[in-house]
């Protein structure tokens, strides 16, 4: 008997700023874990922000704002992340840039009423007869075509559905056949055929014919229990952001004029203020009528400081409004101005909207904590690096900042190996900030020498 192993055929995922942030990392207790889900301290803010997922996923907090305030490299945006992370998959979360709704084509509240009815869902439930099971037979029955000519027409399809309790034998229509065929349907498929619409949905390879190969390109799914012909529910999820773009787009013909009309047009185009209130009537109808239920996500704003008073006074509105998400801020200003204006305030936020934010606070990370975070980076990108380094540069960290010297750990390594050395060491660490230079540094070396600089 002979074993051979293979190797994964998974893809090396690449490594962003927060790939280690997999939750908020909370214990059953409420109380922030001193090192959990990829988060480090910050425990005050932690426990703060479970609680806001809390009242999310009770749907209480809808048409509130949060604000993270806590200077550069405090983990404002991970905390974000965090929070979509424990809401899961189901509820939208939309992230956006404050800078994003500067323009030439569409007005910054435009930009913001989009990305509010991106972080809206609805989950739709319908209850649909379809008829489902594993392809038994797959025969289309041929005719002498009406118009002449020596060509054949499908005049209607055999299809045999298999499931564990039954098998049945139905007779389809020749439309259904191209469904059959665009999905690229086989005997030993699994599919689904909606009774309604004859729409064709192909689930899978049925898991009978599974190989005993480690590389599949199939997904295999068991065979269905119960009957052929079934009622269904179907749940599907959408926001509204996809019901306004899906109305606001008109179905041209299929001439050359039309398609030539599409293709000329504008790519980003407004969504008038008329239809989305139309949507919303239908929307509330099927909320009244229990067939969706609206789901309030998360809008994030990180550099809040960038938007105007205009985008400020139209925030005012719109969480106010009956279908609003859950928004929270982040920043990293203290006392400046409003931009466009010689108002001074608070993060940069008017205070009448300051008034319905609560605020949490994030404070600098002290040496332990910066190295328990570096320790979890240089894991996340495969560093070896010793106790000793990593207090070196979490005291480094102290005098500059932890995004400097989280950006140290690749080249030190990249130096290590130059070195002919399988881990990073103090030598490295040491040699890597002579031939690299932070922030502040910089600063002292303009402030020193500015009649050599330009001005």
């Amino acid at each position: 008997m002979k074993i051979e192993t293979v190797e994964s055929a998974t893809r090396p995922q690449r490594i962003a700023p927060h790939s280690h942030v997999k939750g908020l990392g909370i214990g059953d207790d409420g109380k922030a874990l001193p090192v959990g889900a990829g988060l480090v301290g910050q425990d005050q803010a932690r426990e703060a922000a479970s609680i806001v997922v809390d009242l999310i996923k009770a749907k209480k907090m809808a048409g509130r704002a949060v604000l993270f305030a806590g200077p550069p490299g405090t983990g404002k945006t991970a905390l974000a992340l965090a929070i979509s992370s424990e809401l899961g998959p189901k509820v939208p979360f939309c992230p956006m840039v404050g800078s994003e709704v500067y323009s030439a084509e569409v007005k910054p509240t435009e930009v913001l009423m989009e990305n509010f009815r991106r972080a809206i869902g609805l989950r739709i439930k319908e209850i649909k007869e379809v008829y489902e099971g594993e392809v038994t037979e797959l025969t289309p029955e041929e005719t002498e075509d009406t118009l002449g000519g020596y060509g054949k027409t499908i005049s209607h399809v055999i299809i045999g559905l298999k499931t564990r309790k039954g098998t049945k034998q139905l007779r389809l229509d020749p439309t259904i056949y191209e469904s059959l065929q665009k999905e690229k349907v086989e005997v030993g498929d699994v599919i689904y055929i909606e009774a309604n619409t004859g729409a064709v949905k192909r689930v899978g390879r049925s898991d009978t014919f599974a190989t005993e190969f480690d590389l599949e390109a199939e997904e295999y799914v068991p065979v269905p229990s119960g009957d052929v012909h079934k009622k269904k529910e179907i749940i599907q999820d959408v926001t509204l952001h996809d019901l306004d773009m899906a109305n606001a787009r008109p179905q041209g013909g299929q001439d050359i004029v039309s398609v030539m009309g599409t293709l000329m047009k504008p790519k980003k185009t407004e969504i008038t203020e008329k239809l989305r209130k139309e949507i919303n009537k239908v929307v509330n109808k099927y909320i009244d009528q229990g067939v969706a239920e609206l789901v309030p996500g998360v809008l994030f704003i990180d550099e809040v400081h960038m938007l105007n008073l205009e985008c400020f006074t139209y925030l005012n509105r719109a969480l106010e409004s009956t279908l609003s998400p859950i928004v929270i801020f982040a920043t990293n200003r203290g006392h400046c101005t409003i931009r466009g204006t010689e108002i001074q305030s608070p993060h940069g936020i008017p205070l009448d909207l300051l008034d319905r934010i609560m605020i949490i606070k994030l404070t600098p990370y002290g040496t332990e904590d910066m190295q328990q975070i570096l320790k979890i980076r240089a894991e996340i990108e495969g560093i070896p690096i010793d106790d000793d380094s990593l207090s070196q540069l979490a005291i480094l960290g102290t005098k500059t900042t932890l995004r400097y010297v989280v950006q140290l750990l690749t080249p030190s390594f990249l130096l290590a190996k130059i070195n002919g050395r399988e881990s990073v060491s103090t030598t490295e660490i040491e040699e890597i900030n002579e031939l690299f230079m932070d922030a502040k540094t910089s600063a002292k070396v303009l402030m020193a020498q500015t009649d050599k600089f330009l001005k």
